[in-house]
């Protein structure tokens, strides 16, 4: 994909699952890769993959839920890379469970990485784009941001803030600026890990199992999204198993 080779793309959330896919992916096709993510070795261990491969990245450890770590995620892009074209969104958490549970903190950690996180990248990276003339984000979201469900209140909250935001910002981009939110519907990541509530836990690694498509299926849509020409903004993307509901 020509509209790939050559891009800086910084993601975060790029130690597992869908933002280490994406990383890999879009390395092969020519991008050169900012990694951010809390866990340096699995970022350590991406980036050498990617070089032995013959792309380009560099890494540096960041918590989304800290503004100064994106702004030095952005930094280090422009500071490596001479500019940064796309900043994919990426990090989330899904600490699910019923609201009778009352797990407030666990609702505040969501908030803070999901709603928060996506905000102080567009902090980040907003004045970058608007200096170069040109930039992209890539946000992912999740099938949560159009579909309720039980034990799943204050997560879909957050991912319909999300959409929100993203809506906001794709309005306010002007022509030349480009937002994309992608929406995985179920994927084989560790998502289910993060709930703390046993059942809740079971029957979403029971439905993974069943029906989740694998991370790459995602990453194929953020390099879809990125590919096209400049005049062109996907906007939204739902990407779910043929077998979810």
């Amino acid at each position: 994909m020509s509209g790939i080779t050559g891009k800086v793309v910084a993601i975060t959330g790029a130690g597992s699952g869908i933002g280490e896919a994406a990383a890999l992916l879009l390395a092969e096709r020519g991008a050169r890769v900012v990694l951010g993510g809390r866990r340096s070795e699995r970022l350590t261990e991406l980036a050498d993959r990617i070089v032995k491969a013959g792309g380009e990245a560099a890494w540096v450890r960041a918590d989304v839920t800290r503004r100064e770590d994106l702004e030095a995620m952005v930094a280090l892009a422009v500071e490596r890379f001479g500019r940064l074209d796309v900043f994919v969104a990426n990090a989330g958490v899904g600490t699910i469970s019923p609201l009778d549970d009352l797990r407030v903190e666990e609702w505040d950690h969501m908030v803070d990485v999901n709603v928060k996180g996506v905000l102080h990248g567009i902090a980040a990276a907003l004045p970058v784009f608007r200096a170069q003339g040109a930039g992209h984000f890539v946000t992912t979201a999740s099938t949560a941001a159009y579909r309720v469900v039980p034990s799943m209140a204050v997560y879909a909250g957050t991912k319909v803030a999300v959409r929100a935001i993203c809506e906001g910002l794709r309005q306010e981009a002007g022509a030349d600026l480009r937002v994309t939110t992608v929406s995985p519907g179920v994927t084989a990541t560790d998502f289910a890990e993060a709930s703390s509530n046993p059942e809740v836990r079971a029957n979403i690694t029971k439905m993974r199992d069943d029906l989740a498509i694998p991370p790459t299926a995602i990453a194929e849509a953020m390099a879809f999204a990125i590919s096209q020409p400049k005049t062109v903004d996907v906007n939204e993307i739902i990407v779910r198993p043929t077998a979810q509901s």
